[in-house]
């Protein structure tokens, strides 16, 4: 069998995965990155956030993103029933991105693996991993090609940014729940001819349709939008009819999106995700890091998913980097803390959205502008930035502000 020899093998050549092969490679290092599948193809997660722009720039892959001409996004939108509460990034917190994307994904990682791939990072697609032997430092990877032939790559470190595949967890039995209730989603790409008669397409629209269960609208570029039902199992169970039947019953039903949405076609049949909370035993080990989905996926509701994605290669490739030119780090407080910090912030928003707490907080009276700065860093993707309240005590500053709002005084909090 063939062993071939590389620094670091990068296991999955989405975001997370060519944007660690990237950094890397400016370094100096040699560099492999094999992914499962073929590129392009299809993947959820289409709403980037400003903070992810950082890494997207420090990759190097700004200018080939800026040429394809994604729908920049300049905020985000919640609605219910006729109130709204409307998020610009211009007007936060966090000294950062005003601005991101709302991409189709198959045109966007495709653009960041062939980038990468420029850059002369061997991308090897259609390739799966089905062994890892790691001797101390080092590992032996075997890899099997869609023609059934098999071959081995020795590399010093291993970063796997394999996504939802979760490679290294499952192959070493890291898997463990997430606290996060399984949620289950229904969407489609939809052709969008009514989509100027609203306020649109410079950001997601987020629709709180009932309890516990939302809607997202992610208008793109080319004149396709983006439409996806998320809720608990029980809301999507005991409903007849085809996929499609289903989903264009469920937008009749929703007032904010009926009309702008009726007799547009489906560019594909609707799909279906369920169950994608899950979170990991650990994120690093004797010569290797995980990254991005790989370490933990929460919800997509505030479209964290790609930032803490990118943010967390950009972070474990540095570190990787360190260590291959022979320092001693502690990667549990300069990786693993560091991404908790994000991650931890990210959640509270998220079981607060679930409880109804944000949504008292969104419609109900956000007032106080300073405060409305600060969450809007949060959705920004700013959730590293420990001169913000609503980060820093992230979990107080959410519970307390929706009590001061439901007992109807003034907005201050004494945390």
């Amino acid at each position: 069998m063939n062993n071939e020899k590389v620094d670091v093998l990068v296991i999955g050549a989405g975001p997370a995965g060519t944007v660690a092969a990237s950094i890397i490679k400016q370094k100096g290092y040699s560099v492999k990155i094999v992914e499962k599948e073929k590129f392009p193809r299809f993947v959820i997660g289409e709403s980037l956030l400003p903070r992810c722009m950082e890494a997207l720039e420090e990759a190097k892959f700004l200018d080939a993103v800026k040429a394809m001409g994604f729908q920049e996004k300049t905020g985000a939108k919640f609605v219910r029933n006729n109130q709204v509460c409307d998020f610009s990034f211009s007007d936060q917190f966090t000294d950062g991105w005003k601005w991101a994307y709302q991409v189709p994904r198959m045109e966007f990682d495709n653009t960041l693996a062939t980038e990468v791939a420029k850059m002369g990072v061997d991308v090897n697609f259609e390739t799966t991993v089905t062994h890892i032997e790691f001797t101390g430092s080092n590992s032996t990877t075997t890899i099997q090609q869609k023609d059934g032939s098999a071959s081995q790559i020795d590399a010093r470190f291993i970063v796997d940014a394999s996504g939802y595949g979760r490679v290294i967890p499952r192959l070493f039995n890291l898997d463990k729940p997430s606290n996060i209730v399984p949620r289950k989603t229904l969407f489609a790409h939809f052709t969008d001819p009514k989509r100027m008669e609203y306020d649109e397409p410079n950001r997601i629209i987020v629709i709180d349709h009932q309890p516990q269960v939302w809607i997202w609208v992610i208008p793109f570029s080319n004149g396709v939008t983006s439409v996806g039902f998320v809720g608990k199992r029980e809301f999507f169970e005991g409903r007849t009819g085809s996929a499609e039947e289903v989903l264009r019953e469920m937008i009749a039903h929703e007032p904010h999106i009926a009309e702008r949405f009726k007799g547009s076609e489906f560019l594909f049949e609707p799909r279906t995700i369920e169950g994608w909370s899950v979170s990991t035993e650990k994120f690093y080990g004797d010569g290797f890091v995980l990254t991005g989905n790989v370490t933990e996926f929460l919800d997509p509701v505030f479209s964290s998913g790609v930032t803490l994605a990118v943010e967390s290669s950009r972070i474990a490739a540095k570190l990787v980097c360190r260590q291959l030119a022979g320092e001693v780090l502690d990667w549990e407080e300069e990786y693993t803390k560091v991404m908790m910090q994000g991650v931890d912030t990210f959640r509270t928003y998220v079981m607060a959205w679930y409880d109804g707490s944000l949504q008292d907080i969104f419609f109900t009276g956000l007032n106080n502008e300073s405060f409305k700065k600060q969450i809007c860093s949060v959705l920004a993707g700013y959730v590293w930035d420990q001169e913000n309240l609503f980060v820093k005590k992230h979990a107080k500053a959410v519970k307390y502000l929706a009590q001061v709002i439901r007992s109807n005084e003034p907005q201050v909090l004494d945390i």
